[in-house]
């Protein structure tokens, strides 16, 4: 079953033997997304981090740096929404999600408009940006977000937190959906259909490079729309969680210069009902020396997971154990 592949630290719990039994040993699940994607592989590679399970190697002596006893592991889900409920739920220790969506659980507004908030939701860290792309065709005269009015553009389906920060840009730069030929379409649909000749622009937001969007490029010409607080700061003032973002030129064919964007965070969070002995270990093991040369070496977004960015876009209060951590690490105050 998809829901129950797993990754990382719990395969190790296989090994451990009978010695084990007797020791104090603790597990601890990361939800993260489908398996074809970014989150599994890299929830993989923070479950081993955090993981010692009885009878590892100390740290000191090579072995693993992560918390005593615990055996961490990646399970495979459908994202962000997913993660969030299962952790209000009990069903996940912790989980992978979108700066804007945790935000909008924690305070039900956006997508959780009506739905009742997620009030224990913490977060653990930040961890490497998801970029905004507005990707036009490039014979449809789009330079700029204003130039979207009366264009057809797909702001992705509902439900998504892709549509709530499309509309938020539309806001920002003066328009509202009613200005737009809108549709809600996911964007490998709305790639077909721009191919087709029958869509103008569209909204996505992710890792880049987006495979939808490189497969596109080198069939049909597109180009990357800037967005970015200097032209709409409404945006960034309303929205604490987007930070500022730029595609580096030759991400995609035929964008040769860098593009000004907006990102969300991917973002670690778990609930305030963990223990804040147990989460500060987690976020110790996270920034350790040894993590880092695992995340660097383990997946291209590795390298932009960093202690200096740990805080960025969090818009929901940090887990006491986190918390506890970034004092002590002089990254709080």
């Amino acid at each position: 079953m998809k829901h129950m592949k797993i990754l990382g630290g719990a395969a190790l719990a296989l090994c451990l033997g009978t010695a084990a039994v007797a020791q104090d040993i603790s597990f601890f699940r990361i939800g993260t997304g489908g398996t074809a994607g970014t989150y599994y592989p890299i929830g993989g590679l923070l479950a081993n981090a955090i993981s010692s399970p009885p009878g590892s190697r100390s740290c000191e002596e090579g072995g693993s740096c992560g918390v005593p006893g615990l055996v961490a592991s990646a399970v495979s889900s459908n994202g962000s929404v997913a993660n969030i409920n299962a952790i209000a739920g009990g069903s996940l220790e912790s989980g992978f999600a979108q700066s804007d969506v945790a935000t909008w659980a924690y305070t039900g507004t956006g997508i959780w408009e009506g739905k009742p908030a997620v009030d224990k939701l913490r977060a653990i860290a930040n961890l490497y940006p998801e970029s905004i792309h507005l990707v036009a065709s490039a014979s449809s005269g789009i330079n700029s977000v204003a130039d979207l009015k009366g264009k057809k553009v797909s702001l992705d389906e509902p439900g998504s937190g892709t549509l709530v920060d499309a509309r938020i840009i539309l806001e920002g730069y003066g328009l509202s959906e009613a200005d737009v030929s809108a549709e809600f379409l996911k964007p490998d649909q709305a790639a077909d259909r721009m191919r087709d000749g029958a869509m103008d622009a569209f909204f996505f937001v992710g890792g880049f490079p987006a495979g939808a969007i490189a497969e596109l490029a080198s069939q049909h010409k597109v180009k990357l729309v800037p967005i970015s607080c200097e032209e709409a700061p409404s945006i960034c003032e309303k929205y604490t969680f987007f930070a500022a973002d730029a595609v580096p030129g030759g991400t995609y064919e035929g964008n040769p210069e860098e593009v000004k964007t907006l990102s969300v965070g991917a973002q670690w969070i778990t609930s305030a009902d963990q223990k804040d002995d147990l989460v500060y270990g987690i976020t110790k093991a996270l920034w350790n020396e040894n993590t880092r040369k695992q995340l660097d070496a383990g997946h291209a977004k590795g390298k932009m997971i960093t202690k200096e960015s740990a805080l960025n876009g969090v818009g929901i209060p940090l887990h006491p154990g986190a918390e506890r951590f970034y004092k002590e690490a002089g990254l709080l105050k």
